[in-house]
């Protein structure tokens, strides 16, 4: 089947191939024309708002400087600030406990908290389990089954540094969980 069955116009290939080339550069030219015909429209909208554009920075520049020119000096007055007051206070790294101790905590749950603002046992001790509750109902269903009730006194255990009660207490514990 045929589908399009055209003859060249020279019998030579390199006459051929000339005709061809010469085809496609009078092709690229008239599409060259047509899309300088098509693009000086807009060009010339754009170049019409700019300068719209521009009269109206001037108009606003020039009304500044006439209400500058129209306004009272205002005097304001020195206030004296101790050296000490402008002296930022220094920024202490808070250095992440492991959150993991606590019975009942895993690594995702540790992120959640982190994500939080809660790194340390300290910061753990002090949120109140509804809180930290909260946190894991908006992380989503897989989260609100645990109980964090016991989270904050494991917590403050472990701030305080007695491992030993708190490990005592953890082998009476149900995954966080008093029974």
């Amino acid at each position: 089947m045929i589908i399009l069955q055209v003859t060249p116009l020279s019998q030579n290939f390199w006459v051929a191939g000339l005709e061809a080339i010469a085809l496609l550069a009078l092709a690229a030219y008239i599409g060259w024309w047509l899309g300088q015909r098509t693009f000086a429209v807009k060009i010339e909208g754009l170049h019409a708002d700019i300068d719209a554009k521009r009269t109206a920075l001037d108009d606003c520049k020039k009304s500044k400087v006439a209400v500058k020119v129209a306004q009272p000096p205002v005097e304001t007055p020195v206030v004296s600030v101790p050296v000490a007051a402008l002296a930022p206070e220094p920024v202490v790294p808070v250095v992440p406990d492991d959150l993991k101790i606590v019975e009942g905590i895993g690594p995702k749950i540790e992120g959640l908290l982190n994500n939080e603002g809660i790194f340390t046992f300290a910061q753990l001790a002090a949120t109140a389990p509804e809180r930290i509750k909260e946190i894991l109902e908006a992380a989503g269903p897989r989260f609100q089954m645990h109980d964090p009730t016991t989270w904050p006194t494991q917590s403050a255990m472990a701030r305080d540094g007695k491992w030993d009660e708190l490990k005592t207490w953890q082998e009476e514990l149900n995954k966080g969980r008093l029974e």
